[in-house]
Protein backbone atom coordinates (compact mmCIF):
# COMPACT_ATOMS: atom_id res chain seq x y z
CA UNK A 1 0.00 0.00 0.00
CA UNK A 2 1.37 3.75 -1.34
CA UNK A 3 1.69 5.75 1.97
CA UNK A 4 0.05 9.44 1.19
CA UNK A 5 2.36 10.74 4.48
CA UNK A 6 5.06 12.02 4.76
CA UNK A 7 5.76 12.97 0.90
CA UNK A 8 7.86 15.96 -0.46
CA UNK A 9 6.37 19.14 -0.49
CA UNK A 10 6.37 18.83 -4.36
CA UNK A 11 4.37 15.78 -4.41
CA UNK A 12 2.12 17.15 -1.08
CA UNK A 13 1.35 19.83 -3.62
CA UNK A 14 0.86 18.12 -6.53
CA UNK A 15 -1.82 15.44 -4.86
CA UNK A 16 -3.70 19.07 -3.50
CA UNK A 17 -3.80 20.07 -7.35
CA UNK A 18 -5.29 17.13 -8.04
CA UNK A 19 -7.53 17.21 -5.42
CA UNK A 20 -8.73 20.89 -6.56
CA UNK A 21 -8.99 19.61 -10.20
CA UNK A 22 -10.99 16.79 -9.55
CA UNK A 23 -13.51 19.50 -7.78
CA UNK A 24 -13.61 21.79 -10.42
CA UNK A 25 -14.61 18.71 -12.85
CA UNK A 26 -17.69 17.31 -10.26
CA UNK A 27 -18.81 20.42 -8.63
CA UNK A 28 -20.68 23.42 -10.85
CA UNK A 29 -20.97 25.50 -7.67
CA UNK A 30 -17.40 25.42 -6.90
CA UNK A 31 -16.72 26.52 -10.97
CA UNK A 32 -19.26 28.89 -10.18
CA UNK A 33 -17.56 30.38 -6.93
CA UNK A 34 -13.59 30.36 -9.02
CA UNK A 35 -15.21 32.23 -11.73
CA UNK A 36 -17.19 34.83 -9.16
CA UNK A 37 -13.33 35.10 -7.45
CA UNK A 38 -11.98 35.64 -10.65
CA UNK A 39 -14.20 38.59 -11.36
CA UNK A 40 -13.99 40.01 -7.84
CA UNK A 41 -9.83 40.07 -8.87
CA UNK A 42 -10.36 41.89 -11.75
CA UNK A 43 -12.98 44.83 -10.26
CA UNK A 44 -9.87 44.84 -7.16
CA UNK A 45 -7.44 45.32 -10.07
CA UNK A 46 -9.64 47.70 -11.88
CA UNK A 47 -10.24 50.09 -9.19
CA UNK A 48 -6.76 49.63 -7.56
CA UNK A 49 -7.97 48.97 -3.92
CA UNK A 50 -6.24 48.80 -0.84
CA UNK A 51 -4.27 45.54 0.31
CA UNK A 52 -6.40 45.34 3.16
CA UNK A 53 -9.49 44.67 0.80
CA UNK A 54 -7.28 42.36 -1.00
CA UNK A 55 -6.54 40.37 1.92
CA UNK A 56 -10.33 40.62 3.17
CA UNK A 57 -11.55 39.48 0.19
CA UNK A 58 -8.70 36.35 -0.64
CA UNK A 59 -9.45 35.21 3.04
CA UNK A 60 -13.83 34.99 2.71
CA UNK A 61 -12.72 33.31 -0.90
CA UNK A 62 -10.70 30.97 0.60
CA UNK A 63 -13.13 29.96 3.05
CA UNK A 64 -15.97 29.42 0.50
CA UNK A 65 -13.43 27.19 -1.95
CA UNK A 66 -12.20 25.36 0.91
CA UNK A 67 -15.78 24.32 2.62
CA UNK A 68 -16.51 23.77 -1.08
CA UNK A 69 -14.02 20.95 -1.33
CA UNK A 70 -14.44 19.54 2.02
CA UNK A 71 -17.75 19.34 1.28
CA UNK A 72 -17.52 17.26 -1.93
CA UNK A 73 -14.67 15.62 0.09
CA UNK A 74 -17.04 14.40 2.55
CA UNK A 75 -19.98 13.76 0.09
CA UNK A 76 -18.05 11.48 -2.09
CA UNK A 77 -16.70 9.57 1.26
CA UNK A 78 -20.55 9.24 2.45
CA UNK A 79 -21.49 8.13 -0.96
CA UNK A 80 -18.63 5.63 -1.33
CA UNK A 81 -19.20 4.10 2.31
CA UNK A 82 -23.02 3.84 2.25
CA UNK A 83 -24.46 4.31 -1.07
CA UNK A 84 -28.17 4.09 0.62
CA UNK A 85 -29.84 7.04 1.39
CA UNK A 86 -29.75 6.90 5.02
CA UNK A 87 -31.11 9.82 7.77
CA UNK A 88 -27.66 9.74 9.52
CA UNK A 89 -25.58 10.33 5.90
CA UNK A 90 -28.74 13.08 4.73
CA UNK A 91 -27.77 14.96 8.20
CA UNK A 92 -23.72 15.23 7.54
CA UNK A 93 -24.43 15.95 3.74
CA UNK A 94 -26.34 18.78 4.97
CA UNK A 95 -24.11 20.24 7.60
CA UNK A 96 -21.27 20.13 5.25
CA UNK A 97 -23.34 22.49 2.61
CA UNK A 98 -24.74 24.51 5.19
CA UNK A 99 -20.85 25.09 6.16
CA UNK A 100 -20.58 26.21 2.71
CA UNK A 101 -24.03 28.14 3.20
CA UNK A 102 -22.11 30.03 5.84
CA UNK A 103 -18.74 30.47 4.23
CA UNK A 104 -20.90 32.22 1.22
CA UNK A 105 -22.56 34.43 3.35
CA UNK A 106 -19.55 35.71 4.74
CA UNK A 107 -18.20 36.31 1.51
CA UNK A 108 -21.79 37.64 0.18
CA UNK A 109 -21.68 40.38 3.26
CA UNK A 110 -17.64 41.37 2.35
CA UNK A 111 -19.03 41.66 -1.34
CA UNK A 112 -21.69 44.16 0.03
CA UNK A 113 -19.65 45.87 2.01
CA UNK A 114 -16.81 46.17 -0.65
CA UNK A 115 -19.82 47.59 -2.81
CA UNK A 116 -20.48 50.42 -0.50
CA UNK A 117 -17.18 51.34 -0.51
CA UNK A 118 -16.94 51.67 -3.80
CA UNK A 119 -19.82 53.90 -3.96
CA UNK A 120 -18.24 56.23 -1.43
CA UNK A 121 -14.94 56.25 -2.41
CA UNK A 122 -13.89 59.80 -3.76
Amino acid sequence: MHSYKNQPFAMRCRFAIQGLAAGLRSEHSLRYQMVALACVVVALIRFRLEPLWWAIVALSSAAVISAELFNTALEFLADHLHPQIHPQIRLVKDCAAAAVLVAACGALAVAVALAIHLLHRT
